[in-house]
């Protein structure tokens, strides 16, 4: 006969039994509402089923990223190098846009608003070659004696990029606009004066010091443009024109026509010129006087950047053809007005008929109530020179 199991015993079974059962409802129970549960999501405005526990990455490959592609990797001329290569697809929740590291990671939410948009195309990097786009040149010489720079020009930027992975090149035009040189002509005119500024060409020379002592015994100020192989061989009355107030400035260096020059030779003979000035002189100047007066927009096309203004005149007294210091003195005071540039000559040939005139002129043209001025002091006290839009 079967041995009865105790009542404990049978108590305890059922107890384990009943425990076993009530675990595994519960643990049912938590499966379900934690892992096995549907829910819906919206998804690109449409309905969605899925399951509680359901990444953002699993609910993006178990329905094909929901049409939404990555982006493409394009060469910098537009054409595809990838279908691929761009940027990843961007879904978002609740309009927050979700980083692909995280898609792992993120649950969706039960009843979750979800946007799932392609990635964006990306060109690839590239190398930027860069070359310079020349500026122009805005010369107008009408209307004075006084030629100036009013803008220095400056050269504009071009670009060529090419990609690092194609090779490919493409020509970006110019990415920073030139800024054109301009030169404007005017003639200064001293308001409520009457100033005039003898100017004398050519030298320095033999003659240099004749003038100079007739100008310092007058008290008067002049301006010399010397012609920088004299300024070598005359480099002491360079010096004293500087030391008794004089202005000197720029001939050229062993006037040229220069008109004439090509563009090298042009600048070669201003940039001597200027040089040889300094060297006797200590005198660092930019201002020129072109030999005959001939420097025409191509020279200034060619060479304005080496100066800052060409200086021509109101009168010539034609002492070059030596005719006579009454001829000299008479074209000067026939023609004399208020901020009159007079253009006479220290150097380039025989200039006694200057040294006799000089001291009449000077004597003349002041009683008639001239005060004599350099030609920078000229330019100071003058209106100024603007530059119009």
């Amino acid at each position: 006969m079967r041995r009865r199991m105790p009542l404990w015993m049978r108590t305890m079974f059922v107890i384990l039994a009943l425990g076993l059962i009530a675990g595994l409802a519960a643990g049912f129970a938590w499966m379900w509402d934690d892992h096995w549960r549907p829910i819906n999501v919206t998804v690109n405005n449409q309905v969605v089923r899925t399951r509680v526990d359901t990444t953002l990455d699993k609910l993006l490959r178990k329905n094909d990223d929901f049409g939404a592609k990555r982006g493409r990797l394009l060469a910098i001329d537009g054409s595809v190098l990838d279908d691929h290569g761009g940027k990843a697809i961007v879904p978002a929740i609740g309009g927050q846009a979700i980083p692909e590291s995280d898609w792992s990671k993120m649950v969706v939410p039960d009843h979750a608003d979800v946007t799932v948009d392609s990635g964006a195309d990306v060109t690839e990097s590239h190398t930027v070659i860069k070359r310079a786009e020349p500026y122009g040149a805005d010369v107008d010489l009408r209307g004075g004696t006084i030629q100036v720079r009013l803008r220095h020009g400056k050269d504009g930027v071009a670009e060529t990029w090419v990609g690092k992975k194609s090779g490919k090149k493409v020509d970006k035009g110019v990415t920073t606009k030139p800024e054109d040189m301009i030169v404007r002509a005017y003639s200064p005119r001293p308001e409520g004066k009457k100033v005039i500024a003898l100017t004398f060409d050519d030298g320095p020379s033999q003659y240099s010091a004749p003038m100079l002592d007739i100008l310092k015994s007058k008290g008067v100020k002049a301006t010399f443009f010397d012609l920088g192989q004299q300024s070598k061989e005359f480099a002491s009355a360079e010096k004293r024109m500087i030391a008794d107030g004089h202005e000197v400035a720029s001939h050229s260096y062993d006037h040229p026509n220069m008109p004439k020059l090509n563009r090298d030779v042009l600048r070669d003979n201003i940039t001597k010129g200027f040089e040889a000035t300094k060297e006797a002189s200590g005198v660092d100047t930019k201002v020129l006087r072109s030999p005959y007066g001939a420097f025409g927009v191509q020279q200034w096309k060619d060479a304005g950047d080496l100066i800052d203004m060409n200086v021509l005149w109101d009168i010539d007294t034609l002492d070059w053809k030596r005719p006579g210091a009454d001829a000299i003195h008479d074209n000067i005071m026939q023609h004399a007005h208020n901020g009159a540039i007079v253009l006479m000559h220290d150097g380039g040939g025989d200039r006694t008929q200057d040294i006799e005139a000089l001291p009449r002129i000077i004597d003349d043209l002041r009683a008639q109530g001239y005060e004599f001025v350099t030609v920078k002091q000229l330019i100071e006290m003058s209106p100024k020179l603007e530059l119009k839009n």
